[in-house]
């Protein structure tokens, strides 16, 4: 627990994460001499770099995967007690500007994607936060058919942020990757097309995946839900 190099090789990876299983928030935190989190908004911030450290995960705020050597991305999930995810997972951030010209093969959304170390933590109701607990680690690779969809998805949201239907983009849309904003504040903008293929000043966008589809792959990594 001590060592946080990065880990050598996806063996070493799966290895580390096992260890993980089974730990509270406070266990971590104690064991890499850090502080303990405890409420607030922040937990969930603070739980993510705790694992990424007791992993050796490098890539910190940069746009490659986690272990950028290994090609993976390290996703926390916060579950409840039925190992439901509660929320959307971040997946990264959306160049608005160039979105008429984003192709999935070489998209971020697409390397982010091909490989994630999913770190369940488990919330139990009322309990501090604290005392959440690191579930069972999963490393997913998206199937044929799961790539086929999150493709999809991905054409279709990108080619709506091309038109300049950017405004009018909510998250209902797509199948298991949905638009969502994300800024540091509401006063963040950023540049996108309008209606009539001008620029203008938009809230900063991301992709995010469905807690209905990440649910699903927690349970059988080659799940298709609607």
């Amino acid at each position: 627990m001590t060592s946080v190099v990065p880990p050598r090789d996806e063996a070493e990876l799966r290895g580390r994460a096992d260890a993980l299983a089974g730990l509270t928030l406070a266990d971590l935190a104690r064991a890499l001499g850090s502080a303990i989190p405890r409420g607030g908004a922040r937990t969930k911030g603070a739980a993510g770099a705790l694992v990424e450290r007791a992993l050796g995960a490098t890539a910190g705020s940069t746009s490659r995967p986690d272990f950028p050597h290994l090609g993976i991305e390290l996703k926390t999930i916060p579950v409840d007690a039925a190992g439901a995810p509660q929320e959307s997972t971040f997946v990264c951030s959306i160049s608005l500007s160039d979105a008429d010209r984003a192709e999935w093969e070489t998209s971020r959304a697409r390397e982010k994607l091909a490989q994630v170390l999913w770190v369940p933590i488990v919330a139990a109701k009322g309990r501090p936060s604290e005392e959440r607990r690191l579930g069972t680690p999963l490393l997913w690779r998206p199937t044929r058919a799961q790539e086929h969809v999150l493709r999809a998805d991905f054409d279709e949201l990108m080619g709506l942020i091309g038109i300049g239907a950017i405004e009018g983009l909510t998250a209902h849309a797509g199948r298991w990757l949905q638009v969502r904003p994300k800024a540091a504040s509401g006063r963040s903008r950023t540049l996108a097309f309008g209606r009539d293929g001008e620029l203008i000043a938009a809230l900063p966008r991301g992709f995010y995946l469905r807690p209905g589809f990440t649910g699903a792959i927690l349970s059988d990594p080659a799940a298709l839900p609607p």
